[in-house]
């Protein structure tokens, strides 16, 4: 027995030839087999290659106008859908601007109305002046002009003539007007009880300088309309020294706010107001800002 008989070997063992002869023959028929197969890829069949035609199904008649009819509400809808979105466009268009005329017109109409409210609450406020500058205490006047009377008539009449006393306290002036002056003091004096109303000329009723206006009228005198400028008419004269016809003027001359007619003794007729009317008053119940002097 050798001695390296038990020591293993480190070479690989050899591979049978049986074994390697068996893998040379499967991998040659594998060859074969490809070789073959390709060869008769490549070499048209002579056999004849039967085709398989698909039969398509053939739509109906009925189907096809349904479908049809479908396509058909299809794009009348869209178009109906189109047409009502731009309607619905057109008029929130429309409503918008209407909406914005609207509220443009009622700042409008606000705001002319504000302007007439305005107006008319001035012309109140100057109508309740007038009248409360002309319509003072009933009681302290009444005094007052009968105080007047008496003085009046002591200073220009002898004594023992009440006659002629009462007569001048009943308004007659201490000499009588003549021509001109006469004619306006009696028309103006005529016009006692007669009403008042804002813009009248007569003959039923008038305002304060459409009765001075028609007075003047009587003489043959034309004058302005308005009171402002009958207080600029003729020529400014002292409340001491007036004259039976002169214009008697409240507030400033040439923007007076109301006007009248003295007719001597103290006492003017006047267009006062609508709660009083056309009266003939003492020049103390309302004492005027000036006179002027046209005759």
């Amino acid at each position: 027995m050798s001695l390296t008989a038990h020591i293993p070997s480190h070479r690989k063992p050899r591979r049978s030839a049986s074994k390697l002869a068996v893998r040379a023959g499967v991998a040659g028929g594998v060859l074969s087999t490809l070789a073959m197969a390709g060869t008769a890829s490549a070499t048209p069949s002579t056999e004849p290659v039967h085709e398989t035609t698909l039969e398509m199904p053939v739509l109906d008649m009925d189907l096809a106008a349904e479908v049809s009819s479908s396509v058909t509400k299809a794009a009348e809808n869209t178009r109906a859908a189109a047409v009502d979105g731009e309607l619905n466009a057109l008029e929130e268009t429309a409503r918008t601007g209407a909406a914005a005329e609207a509220k443009q017109l009622k700042a409008d109409a606000q705001q002319k109305a504000d302007a007439e409210a305005k107006a008319k609450a001035k012309a109140e406020a100057d109508r309740k002046a007038e009248a409360e500058r002309a319509s003072r205490s009933t009681e302290r006047t009444s005094l007052q002009s009968n105080s007047g009377s008496s003085s009046s008539s002591s200073s220009s009449t002898p004594k023992g003539n009440s006659s002629a006393g009462s007569s001048q306290g009943k308004g007659t002036v201490t000499a009588p007007a003549t021509g001109s002056a006469a004619a306006i003091v009696n028309f103006a004096r005529a016009q006692v009880g007669k009403a008042y109303v804002m813009g009248g000329t007569g003959p039923s009723s008038f305002d304060c300088s459409g009765l001075v206006q028609a007075a003047y009228r009587q003489a043959g005198i034309s004058l302005p309309r308005m009171s402002q400028a009958q207080s600029s008419a003729g020529t400014s004269v002292s409340l001491s020294a007036l004259q039976p016809g002169d214009i008697l003027y409240w507030g400033s001359k040439g923007s007076a706010y109301h006007v009248a007619v003295y007719v001597g003794g103290g006492k003017f007729v006047g267009a006062q107001n609508p709660s009083t009317g056309i009266v003939e008053r003492s020049l103390s119940y309302d004492k005027p800002t000036g006179a002027v002097r046209v005759l």
